[in-house]
């Protein structure tokens, strides 16, 4: 097959990153460290990262939307993270013992997030929704876990089933077995009469819910739903553990919760959390988080190490940048920022006849590839009146790739179908971004695609 223009351009404009590429096949399955960070030709490989933007290893800029798979609410290496850590790295960076920066960052989450009456770190958000079924587990007696279709709550066994498309065939994960399967009960997002139901039927430890929806937000999750699981898990008395992973600290200083104006029984955290650095935390009601404690009424310890918990360069870089965050400053600059965006998208969009439309929530902007019909005009609309299925499917391979290699020929670094703004995010950027997609556009159009 002939080589198409786009993948022309590209290998032209990234040489270096496509020499790089050579040398990770020898190291990497697949030559990456990350799945999403998969793309053909080749990645694209960054040795600077400033405000919204990061740097190519051939000295091109890139206005980025990943922003650390979106754990980069405040910027890339914005000051005050770049001076927490540099002042803790020649003092300690793992004296394998308590520390006081711990008590700090631990006393800023408590202090923002409305459920955490009792805290403990972990290295990830993975690690932090595993403690969750664990702990939940441990408190009721019961291994049944309610979860949504295609929310995703980290790679282990247990929440990782039912987190991708196709929605219309059984949840299988390659490696995972048999009995993690028949311990997970599937119900459609936004819909309470089918979690009644599942609650009613199989009697679970534990429900969990994405925060505001989907993988941030391709299906969203609206405030008078999330009141409505709360009350029914509080009249049903199950256990409901929120996964702000993503939303927490980033679309409001209180997380989704406080925007909900709900508590949870547990949360589970990261990226934002630890300023963009390696950590995670759960924090919850007391009486659940005691299945930790040494000494306990369940009558058994949920059993918790970690080499790096509470890492004090982690800490260190958390607490300073939950001190910016609880200004709400980022979270509502970010939050403007992407509303922007979105709707000089879907201009861009209608004018060209595209088949893309954008939308979202809070700081996310979802690119819906085949959308049909009369594109946005205002921010609380939902593409297809917010049927599920076809919000969360999977587009076509070729145009998948082919899509994020036209953006980034345009200096845009888009993560997949998706992106994320920061409190960084200029209207500088914006503009740039919008002209970029319109050329990207063209460039898909001239190699056959229908977009």
């Amino acid at each position: 097959m002939d080589e198409s223009r786009i993948e022309k351009l590209f290998a032209e404009r990234f040489p270096k990153s496509a020499e790089l590429y050579a040398r990770a096949k020898m190291l990497f399955p697949s030559g990456v460290t990350h799945d999403a960070r998969y793309l053909k030709p080749f990645p694209i490989y960054a040795n600077k990262a400033v405000g919204s933007r990061k740097t190519t290893v051939e000295g091109h800029e890139l206005i980025d939307y990943w922003m650390g798979h979106g754990a980069m609410l405040l910027g890339h290496s914005h000051p005050a993270i770049v001076e927490a850590v540099q002042k803790q790295v020649a003092i300690s960076t793992h004296p394998g013992a308590c520390h006081e920066l711990e008590l700090e960052w631990g006393e800023r989450v408590q202090n923002l997030v409305p459920s955490a009456e009792k805290i403990r770190f972990t290295n990830s958000g993975t690690e932090a929704t595993l403690m969750a079924l664990r702990v939940a587990r441990l408190a009721t007696g019961k291994s049944k876990v309610i979860k949504f279709a295609g929310h995703f709550h980290g790679w282990h066994d247990s929440l990782i089933l039912g987190s991708d498309p196709p929605h219309d065939a059984e949840y299988t994960t390659p490696g995972v077995t048999d009995g993690v399967m028949s311990d997970i009960v599937f119900v459609p997002p936004n819909d309470l009469a089918a979690v009644e139901a599942a609650i009613d039927e199989h009697d679970p430890a534990c429900i969990l819910h994405e925060g505001n929806g989907t993988h941030w937000g391709i299906v969203p999750a609206r405030a008078e739903f999330m009141r409505g699981l709360r009350d029914l898990t509080q009249r049903k008395n199950v256990i409901f553990v929120l996964d702000e992973v993503i939303t927490g600290f980033r679309v409001h200083p209180n997380s989704f919760q406080g925007h909900c104006d709900i508590i949870p029984d547990m949360t589970t955290l990261a990226k934002v959390l630890a300023g963009g650095l390696p950590g995670g935390c759960l924090a919850g009601r007391a009486d659940l988080m005691e299945a930790l404690a040494f000494d306990n009424p369940y009558g058994q310890k949920m059993k918790h190490p970690g080499t790096y918990n509470a890492n004090p360069l982690s800490a260190a870089a958390g607490a300073a940048a939950l001190d910016i965050v609880a200004t709400a400053e980022p979270s509502n600059k970010a939050n403007a920022a992407a509303s922007k965006l979105r709707h000089a998208l879907n201009q861009v969009f209608a004018a060209k006849s595209s088949r893309l439309v954008a939308y979202g929530d809070f700081s996310a902007i979802k690119i819906h590839a085949e959308f049909e019909g009369t594109h946005p005009t205002t921010d609380n609309e939902i593409p297809f009146n917010g049927d599920w299925r076809k919000l969360d499917r999977k587009f076509d391979g070729r145009l998948s790739h082919a899509f994020r290699c036209a953006l980034l020929l345009g200096g845009v670094d888009w993560f997949g179908w998706g992106g994320s703004t920061s409190l960084a995010h200029s209207d500088t950027d914006i503009s740039q971004t919008t002209e970029a997609f319109s050329n990207a556009i063209d460039l898909l159009r001239e190699d056959g695609f229908a977009v």
